[in-house]
């Protein structure tokens, strides 16, 4: 009727992973709307400090993060400065130059460390990462 179960050895034990996974966070979200971008930059800074690579993308409406201009009066939270903090720290970030040209923000009007980025910069990102959390 039914052939007997086979017995399967005992599986090995996976080898422990010697780097932490690559991360890419894009942020697509308002940044001074809510605590949205605040969560993604303190996940971020988390990472960073556990020795995992973190490259952030900014996009759509996240673009207000990196304007030269300061933050909202009486925003509770100083996000240009978590972003920044994260650069000399290994951090990477790129920003959509379509979404820079598109919001009429200026080259010249975005912080400097923001490094001008294409589609294909993302795509490239996607591809080369371990994990991709969206905000």
């Amino acid at each position: 009727m039914f052939a007997p179960l086979k017995r399967f050895p005992p599986r090995l034990p996976l080898a422990p992973r010697r780097t932490a996974p690559s991360v890419l966070i894009i942020l697509s979200h308002a940044p001074f709307d809510g605590d949205t971008t605040w969560n993604a930059l303190r996940l971020a800074t988390t990472l960073v400090e556990r020795k995992a690579p973190v490259r952030i993308f900014v996009m759509n409406d996240a673009i207000d993060l990196v304007r030269q201009e300061s933050a909202p009066e009486g925003f509770e939270f100083d996000l240009k400065l978590m972003l920044r903090d994260l650069l000399p720290k290994g951090g990477r970030i790129k920003v959509c130059t379509t979404c820079v040209n598109r919001c009429g923000i200026g080259h010249g009007d975005v912080i400097p460390e923001a490094v001008m980025a294409t589609m294909g910069d993302l795509a490239q990102w996607v591809i080369d990462s371990d994990r991709v959390v969206v905000f």
